[in-house]
């Protein structure tokens, strides 16, 4: 091809050497200069802007003996010339970034009872460990995260398992023990080696229906011979849930993480703790299956778990 370009759709195309060599003479107005700014022998960037002319079929320079100036059609063309090199570049240095790992974007997808308890410990973290990757924090029902982690509008959910979701890998983290949190005046209130027989008689408040928590406890109280729960009154989170707890509307259950932020902030409240086996949740990253960025997700559930160790938690291994 004698102008040296590539062909799309028949026509031929400029080619990035092309562009630079003309881009360094509008910028230099000098054929040595230009050379020597973009390591180009003198003829050879010559031939560059010719084979560029010849390409767009226009005249891009006006050459004399003495100096060197731009046509008015190299006037309009230098702009373009020169905003697509910077956007080739701009290529470059995002293909750069996406090689690179915690680079970039990570949309986390947390449910509402994991988030107040974890994110500090998350986001403190990817501050130390991983100050390039952008992490995005998106706190949603589970059935709300699941959609958005199969649909690709999140990258990785932090929540509780198992899910049973073909196409989603679950990377366990911890388990924790529920508690039982009562008014103060109640009989089991502070108590140590509560049987789990006791839920059959008490009047649990739960969280509103979409909670992945409420559907545990309610796992829970079926575990201990408990068939039905009367439910008459509900709360869309825990700290609500906490309250009304005070104000001896009846018990609750909530998971260790949580009952440091949310019982210390009401004077009226009393922890009482399982027997062993106490009821339990675990806690996991959960990813699509062969997502790209795969390798980096399991690096950053070993990198949490550690920093989980001071939590109330029993840390687990990438094989639990």
């Amino acid at each position: 091809m004698a102008a040296g370009g590539t062909r799309t759709n028949g026509r031929r195309q400029p080619t990035l050497a092309q562009l630079r060599a003309f881009a360094a003479v509008a910028e230099h107005l000098h054929f040595r200069d230009a050379a020597a700014a973009i390591g180009m022998s003198q003829p050879a960037l010559s031939g560059a802007v010719s084979a560029l002319e010849e390409v767009l079929g226009v005249t891009l320079l006006e050459r004399t003996t003495r100096k060197v100036l731009l046509s008015p059609a190299g006037e309009r063309l230098a702009v373009r010339a020169k905003a697509v090199l910077e956007e080739v570049g701009a290529l470059m240095e995002e293909a750069e970034a996406v090689r690179a790992p915690f680079t970039g974007a990570l949309r986390l997808g947390v449910i509402p009872t994991v988030a107040p308890y974890l994110l500090p410990t998350v986001l403190n973290l990817v501050h130390d460990r991983y100050p390039h990757l952008d992490l995005q924090v998106h706190e949603e029902q589970t059935a709300n995260l699941l959609d958005g982690l199969t649909t690709g509008r999140l990258d990785l959910l932090l929540l509780a398992v198992p899910l049973g979701v073909p196409g989603v890998v679950e990377l366990p983290l911890f388990d924790e023990d529920f508690v039982l949190v009562t008014p103060l005046d109640h009989w089991l209130g502070g108590r140590d080696g509560i049987p789990r027989e006791a839920l059959r008689e008490l009047n649990l408040l739960l969280l509103d229906e979409g909670h992945c928590l409420r559907d545990q406890a309610l796992d829970i109280c079926r575990e201990a011979g408990r068939e039905d729960v009367p439910v008459t009154t509900t709360a869309a989170g825990l700290s609500t849930l906490v309250q009304l707890v005070a104000g001896g509307l009846g018990v609750t259950l909530l998971p260790r993480t949580a009952v440091g932020v949310e019982t210390t902030r009401n004077g009226r409240l009393l922890t009482g703790y399982f027997a062993d086996p106490a009821p339990t949740r675990r806690v996991a990253f959960a990813m699509r299956a062969g997502a790209a960025r795969g390798p980096e997700y399991e690096e950053l559930a070993a990198s949490l778990r550690e920093a989980l160790r001071p939590l109330p938690v029993r840390v687990l291994g990438p094989g639990d």
